[in-house]
């Protein structure tokens, strides 16, 4: 028998929530490797439907579980979807030889350059693997790394890696913080170029 239902307290990191059965009843557990097809990402709200099973320890397990096509529990999104839109990639590929041009001119130290490119590197490498571990259900890349390395300086492959890979792009919580981290390094880099803040070459 299937039911349905809309997923709860879902942690996108770890992989695994609650689905409330519609017309009420117990919640049951659901992990992202019960989801038979993985083409939209599981989120709070998204209505499913499942199968039941019972664990050895009397717990109830979502299997078999698709998603609701119908389903109309999307966040913000029109927002969402001009998010995914961006050219994530020329974006960050444009970042790198904006910088590389003021770099040529003598208007930013040499670090600053080679930051930017090395943690883009670094940032490219940790996007690919997060959206590895999604796809097989594995442990995640903590969000608050993956904004790390883009106040660092890494935001340029970070962009990259969102728009190669798909990924991360239509969480409007994560592209909120990683918008500010990309603002704070383009005040920083107008500050260095401008001569108001003095660095070493």
């Amino acid at each position: 028998m299937r039911y349905q239902g809309r997923l709860q307290d879902w942690n996108d990191d770890k992989g695994y929530g609650f689905v409330l059965p519609n017309g009420g009843g117990d919640r049951a557990f659901v992990h992202i490797k019960a989801f038979e097809q993985r083409s939209q990402r599981p989120s709070n709200g998204m209505l499913i439907n499942y199968q039941l099973r019972t664990d050895e320890r009397g717990r109830l397990n979502a299997i078999a579980v698709r998603s609701a096509t119908a389903s109309k529990a999307a966040v913000a999104p029109k927002r969402a979807a001009a998010t995914a839109r961006l050219p994530h990639v020329s974006l960050g590929v444009g970042a790198l030889l904006g910088l590389s041009g003021l770099w040529i001119v003598k208007l930013v130290p040499d670090w600053t350059l080679f930051t930017a490119l090395g943690m883009s590197v670094v940032a490219l490498g940790f996007y690919l693997h997060d959206k590895g571990a999604a796809a097989r259900g594995q442990q995640r890349v903590p969000e608050n790394t993956l904004h790390l390395l883009s106040l660092l300086g890494g935001w340029p492959g970070a962009l990259i890696g969102q728009g190669l890979f798909r990924h991360k792009t239509s969480k409007q919580s994560f592209q909120f913080v990683f918008w500010l981290t990309v603002v704070l390094n383009i005040g920083a880099i107008v500050l260095i170029a401008s001569g108001k803040i003095a660095l070493p070459q």
